[in-house]
């Protein structure tokens, strides 16, 4: 799957990239048709502690699924985007075979 990372006002280091690539790669197992998926991270500038923001995007043939989380540090919030995805991927590829 083609993973696209977009850090905005910041620079995203190579363990985090590799981390996202790692974990996009599981959602494979999931539902094999995932063409290509955006993944955007942001800090917001607040005096929380939960101030960093994942935007995952999935592309899959005749649709697009997004999830957004906010969490302390940008892998918890990967990782939470990514179980959020396998939930609707696991839905979706059971609603195709039903039409099948």
């Amino acid at each position: 799957m083609k993973v696209n990372v977009h850090a905005v006002n910041f620079t995203v280091d190579k363990k985090l990239v590799d981390f996202v690539q790692e974990r996009m790669d599981k959602l494979e197992k999931y539902y094999d048709r995932v063409v290509s998926s955006d993944i955007f991270m942001k800090v917001e500038k607040t005096s929380e502690k939960e101030n960093k923001i994942v935007e995952i995007k999935i592309n899959v043939p005749g649709d697009d699924f997004l999830v957004k989380k906010q969490c302390k540090t940008f892998e918890e919030a990967v990782e939470q985007s990514a179980e959020s995805l396998e939930r609707l991927l696991v839905k979706r590829k059971e609603k195709l075979r039903t039409h099948i």
